[in-house]
């Protein structure tokens, strides 16, 4: 089998051993192809389980993620943990992200009824590169900041100089992740109700919402529509919700600034809710603005400090953006601030019934230490229903 290599845009590269579906020779780059797999923004994540999650999270779109973590590939993979969202109406299923990055791939045997990561990656055309120097790539990024890479299948066992200017050239025109729109990408497209017994009524509006919001959320009794994020201001409200949450999803914040629109004609009507996309959109739409962290915060042991009660908690995360404090407006304060570097990390209304979290509290994969937020979401719509009666 020949050999496969990663290239980083400032052109550092280190070949490897490929698995998953092969990824383009170089002759094969197609420079007209805008979102495309093997290429992508680098990130690291620091999870130590939880592949197959990270590998399903619509966030991840257009992002090729390298695992900190030495092994990949231990226990396999199962259709059961992808984090795509209910069955029908979504854009894209399957592994999001453009590429998977290992120091080591497990290929022993897997429990009779998962398939290999191997097979995995071969079976959603994703390709994946083993046999890296994960520690140096991380430090790397850490020191010069997430930028974008391409996996290359090598004509021999190292590159020539023509593939590495073929790649090279092709990661030059390439858009980088700032100002893009990743979300016609991901999503529903049409509406999907759940639990309609249920109460309250929360509308889901769909950027690339993970599995696991749906599932606490449903576990909590509420009645779900899960709309796509195309949806008009009057067709959410049509659906009479009690309070309505946008979702995490992939790309530019600033980019959105559509949703961002919807939103604030929503404040003011019923309950805002927010999750990582979500609560980037709903700063921006109260007045704040966002920018382009250096490397981002991937992984499930994020430290947040609740900044009304001092509580430190684990947390899941997966964002490259963050709001920027010194443009918050006077009625917005911080909930949450990250404990490592200080970055906001939620933000309540002191007045309107608006919540929302940088972080993923569905918590999947990560620890549970955050799952209590959907029952403070749950807690503040009801509030707002007794308001209103």
């Amino acid at each position: 089998m020949s050999k496969a290599c990663l290239i980083l845009k400032d052109g550092t590269f280190q070949v490897g051993e490929p698995f998953g579906y092969p990824a383009p020779y170089a002759r094969e780059l197609d420079p007209g192809l805008i979102l495309q797999k093997s290429v992508g923004e680098l990130v690291f994540n620091t999870g130590m389980c939880g592949y197959h999650e990270i590998l399903t999270d619509p966030s991840y779109t257009g992002q090729i993620v390298m695992m900190t973590y030495p092994h990949g590939g231990n226990y396999g993979d199962l259709d059961d943990w992808s984090e795509i969202g209910p069955e029908g109406g979504v854009k894209r299923p399957g592994v999001k992200c453009a590429g998977f990055v290992l120091r080591d791939l497990y290929q022993g045997p897997v429990p009779a009824h998962r398939l290999s990561l191997d097979e995995f990656l071969k079976r959603h055309q994703t390709p994946g590169i083993s046999e890296i120097d994960t520690r140096f790539w991380t430090l790397h990024l850490r020191d010069h900041g997430s930028q974008n890479a391409i996996i290359i299948q090598l004509e021999q066992e190292s590159p020539s100089k023509e593939e590495l200017r073929l790649a090279q050239a092709y990661l030059d025109a390439y858009p980088s992740m700032e100002g893009c729109d990743l979300t016609p990408y991901v999503g529903t497209e049409e509406s999907v109700e759940i639990n309609p017994q249920g109460s309250p009524h929360l509308v889901l509006v769909d950027s690339g919402i993970k599995a696991n919001i749906i599932r606490e959320l449903e576990q909590r009794g509420a009645h779900l529509t899960l709309v796509p994020d195309t949806w008009t201001v009057e067709q959410i409200l049509s659906l009479k919700p009690d309070g309505v949450l946008f979702s995490n999803g992939p790309g530019d914040p600033a980019a959105l600034q559509e949703i961002v629109r919807k939103i604030q004609r929503l404040i003011g009507q019923t309950a805002v809710l927010g999750i990582c996309l979500g609560h980037q959109m709903i700063a921006q739409a109260l007045g704040a603005k966002t920018y382009k962290m250096k490397f981002g915060h991937h992984g499930v042991n994020h430290p947040v400090r609740d900044e009304f009660t001092k509580r430190v908690f684990v947390t899941s995360q997966n964002h490259g953006f963050t709001v920027d404090e010194a443009s918050l407006p006077a009625e917005v304060q911080v909930w949450f601030r990250n404990a490592n570097d200080g970055t906001i990390e939620g933000l309540s209304h002191r007045s309107l019934p608006i919540l929302c979290s940088q972080f993923h509290p569905e918590s999947a994969p990560g620890p549970h230490d955050s799952s209590w937020i959907f029952n403070a979401f749950i807690d503040k719509v009801r509030e707002y229903q007794l308001a209103r009666s």
